[in-house]
């Protein structure tokens, strides 16, 4: 079984538990980070020296940290084709997007968009800053809807490692308190992968207790 330490809501928790479910395996997950403690334990340090989230163990398998190097894990031990292609080129186009979704989309929107608008006072924001990193995330977007044109999914028409790490973030975005610009092909994307059970479950949680209290 897989034991997963992070809290749920976290966004690199629910992209691990959203490739959790989709690949259907029993799991038990433990809260960690922030308000719940634990990662900065001795005991938890020794599996992750970084005191982040999430941590994974499989069975008797070694720690495993980075929540994109966790879910290239789960895909190559239990996933199938399509989520993780078999054909060397085809896995390299998945695992491209995959990588942008990571690296160019959520790292643009966590720092300079979500922890801003969540956790400082509007009146001590700087809008013009915000304004920007809104501008810069969107045209990540757009790359995105232009590449969602004629097809279901990131990479063609059925779910893959590249829609997990780049759909998880979209939760976050159309429920933040900011204005949005229209993008047609992402909010039709968006629209199918709320009406996923394991989207719903591991994605669609509430990020209010990250609010300042």
């Amino acid at each position: 079984m897989l034991k997963v330490w992070g809290r749920a809501s976290s966004a690199n928790v629910q992209c691990v538990m959203w490739c959790i479910a989709e690949l259907d395996l029993p799991y038990e997950r433990i809260d960690a980070g922030l308000m719940y403690g634990v990662n900065r334990s001795d005991e938890y340090l020794a599996m992750n020296p970084n005191g982040t989230v999430p941590t994974l163990i499989d069975g008797d398998g070694p720690p495993l940290w980075e929540s994109g190097a966790v879910v290239r894990y789960l895909a190559n031990v239990y996933g199938k084709d399509p989520f993780w292609p078999e054909d060397p080129v085809a896995r390299a186009d998945v695992d491209r997007w995959a990588e942008w979704g990571k690296v160019s989309v959520q790292t643009n929107f966590n720092g300079p968009i979500f922890w801003p608008v969540i956790r400082e006072p509007a009146g001590q924001r700087d809008n013009e800053k915000l304004k920007n990193a809104i501008a810069l995330f969107e045209g990540k977007l757009e790359i995105a809807d232009r590449q969602l044109s004629g097809r279901k999914c990131l990479v063609g028409d059925e779910l893959t490692v590249a829609d997990i790490q780049f759909g998880h973030i979209l939760y976050r975005y159309f429920e933040l308190e900011i204005e949005r610009c229209t993008l047609p092909n992402i909010a039709r994307y968006y629209d199918m992968l709320t009406s996923l059970p394991a989207y719903q479950q591991h994605v669609m949680i509430s990020f209010e207790e990250l609010r300042p209290k």
